[in-house]
This record gives C-alpha cells, sequence and structure tokens, in this order.
C-alpha cells in the first residue's frame, strides 16, 4: 500500500537515549540504599504505558473519569482562561487522549507532546497529527522530572504547561515545589499553567484506585522490574514480587511498593543485593492535597491561581494558574 508522502508528520526530538548512562546510576544507587527504590519515572515503558492506559478504564481507578468530566463541563470556560493560540506542552502526554479532547476549543498555535516513553508518544503523536493534519505537532521523548528539555523547534511564546491527571503527586511537596518553579521559569511572563490535583479523600475510595481486584495496577507496578532489568541489565524475577499499596493518612499520600515473596538476590553489572521474604521496594508515592493546600504550593513557586474546577464530590480539582508577576 502506498502512503501519502505529502501528509504532515509531527517532529520528534529523542532525548531519552542521551539518559541512560543517568538511568542506570540513578538505579544502581537507589536500589542499594538502606530502603530500596525505584523512581516511579522508570514505570513508563511502552508496556508500562499501555498498561497504565488500562489503569484508566477501570471503575475504581476514579482520577481520569473524574478530570475527564471536569473538561468537558467546563470546556469554555478553560477555553477562557487559557486563552487560543498558545503553545500547548504536554506534560506526561502518554496516548495524547486528554489533549486531544481540548483541542478544538483551546485551537493551539502549537501543540508539544511530552513523555518518558518516547515509542508509545511518538505512536500516540502520529495518530494525533492524522486527525489534525493542519496543527503543528512536536512530540519530545525525555524524563522531564528533573529537568526539562525542550528542542528549538517548541515556540517561546504563550507556553501553557499542561500536565493533567495526578502525577503532580508523585513529587514530595519539595520536590513539587522545585518542578512548579522550573515550570515558571520555562513559562515565560505570558505563559500558563493547567494543572491536575487529586484531592484527599476517605480510604474507602482512594486505596482500590491503586489496588484493583483485577490486578492491573499490579501488573504495572510489577513491569517496573521487567523495565529495570532492560535499563541496567538486571535479573529480577516478577514472580519473586507481589504489588502492595497502602495509605499514609498522616502524609496524605498512597504508598506502592513491590514485596518480596521470599528471599533472593538481585544482580545487575557492577552490584547486587540480597532481599529478604517481605522486604520491600518503594516504586510510587501519591500525594493528596486540598484546594488550600495546593493553592499555596502554587505560590510558594511563583505563580497565581486564577481559577479552579472541582468536581461535585470533591474529589479531583484542574487549576489554571499564571505566574505570579503577571496579572491574573
Amino acid at each position: 500500500m502506498q502512503t501519502d508522502s505529502s501528509a504532515p508528520r509531527p517532529r520528534f526530538f529523542d532525548h531519552v537515549a542521551g539518559t541512560r548512562d543517568d538511568a542506570r546510576a540513578e538505579l544502581g544507587r537507589t536500589l542499594l540504599e538502606p530502603r530500596a527504590s525505584i523512581p516511579p519515572k522508570y514505570f513508563y515503558d511502552r508496556l508500562g504505558s499501555a498498561l497504565f492506559t488500562a489503569i484508566t478504564e477501570l471503575p475504581e481507578y476514579y482520577p481520569t473519569r473524574t478530570e475527564a468530566g471536569i473538561l468537558a463541563a467546563h470546556r469554555e470556560a478553560i477555553a477562557a482562561c487559557v486563552g487560543r493560540g498558545t503553545t500547548l506542552i504536554d506534560l506526561g502526554a502518554g496516548d495524547c487522549r486528554k489533549a486531544a479532547s481540548m483541542l478544538d476549543v483551546l485551537a493551539p498555535a502549537q501543540y508539544v507532546a511530552v513523555d518518558i516513553s518516547s515509542a508509545f508518544v511518538s505512536q500516540a503523536l502520529d495518530a494525533l497529527q492524522r486527525q489534525y493534519p493542519a496543527l503543528d505537532t512536536v512530540g519530545v521523548g525525555t524524563d522531564f522530572a528533573e529537568a526539562l528539555w525542550l528542542p528549538e523547534a517548541v515556540r517561546a511564546t504563550r507556553r501553557t504547561f499542561f500536565y493533567p491527571g495526578s502525577s503532580i503527586g508523585n513529587f514530595a511537596p519539595a520536590d513539587a515545589r522545585a518542578f512548579l518553579e522550573r515550570l515558571r521559569a520555562q513559562a515565560g511572563p505570558d505563559g500558563g499553567l493547567l494543572i491536575g490535583v487529586d484531592l484527599a479523600k476517605p480510604a474507602s475510595v482512594v486505596v482500590p484506585a491503586y489496588d484493583d481486584p483485577l490486578g492491573v495496577t499490579a501488573a504495572f507496578n510489577l513491569n517496573v522490574l521487567r523495565h529495570v532489568n532492560t535499563l541496567i541489565g538486571s535479573d529480577f524475577d516478577v514472580a519473586d514480587w507481589s504489588h502492595v499499596a497502602r495509605l499514609d493518612e498522616a502524609a496524605s499520600r498512597i504508598e506502592m511498593h513491590v514485596e518480596a515473596r521470599r528471599a533472593c538476590v538481585v544482580r545487575w553489572p557492577g552490584g547486587e543485593r540480597a532481599f529478604v521474604a517481605g522486604e520491600r521496594i518503594h516504586t510510587e508515592n501519591s500525594y493528596k492535597y486540598t484546594p488550600g493546600s495546593f493553592g499555596s504550593l502554587l505560590a510558594d513557586a511563583g505563580w497565581s491561581t486564577t481559577q479552579r474546577w472541582i468536581d461535585a464530590r470533591g474529589w479531583f480539582a484542574l487549576v489554571h494558574a499564571v505566574p505570579a508577576s503577571r496579572p491574573s
């Protein structure tokens, strides 16, 4: 079958491969800490990204569904805050579905999909470009948790960072502030932020979202071990591990771990670690905020909240903010 060579294609910039040595060094360090951990950004290889998409379809996983309801119910108000013709930078874009639901009303001058899973987001962006052939699209494969790398192809004016979902909760509060400060610096004086925030709620609601009875979240969590094997040449046997999710009410966060079912030794080039039965590797935190506490976090990071939309149950918030030096 012939392809239309004149059909537009997204410009894609893969900055992930250049950080592979950094990943080996980071994982080698975190696995040897007194309490072993794997940073949550390593969930997202191609399979991990697909599993997370499946998680969002689960009845127990309320954030995606609730946020989608907010986006649908307040489309015009959100567009009025963001403004048409922005450079829409979608952080953790994944399958690009959330941004796609708003493209018609936002009418950005450029759409930039950023994700650590280069192959997954590149495929999604190709499909999106076919839906919107006239839209200037750019894809960026990069780890933006520590430093957001954007190529020169990304417009420098009127940048709106779109960070939906509850991923800001993966950062500890001090790290979340530093991350938001970095976005503030890259937004420029005419930029903005549209961010999703999971709000504090009872354990009976929040725990099943991270420990569903079908076991999809367990598969997502355990897949990180396979990804680590690929990245650093380790020999994790997934059968030796189980998924654990717990709520730390005092810290207002869900924690995810993988727990050793039996004593085992994990080896990788340049290192190894023995685990006893019941020992855990910490893979994710998901902090939950109140509207007030998140507003304070934004203010501390140099942002001024212009509008906040919350669902009727008070489970989730979508917040628009602009640099504090800019009139809101």
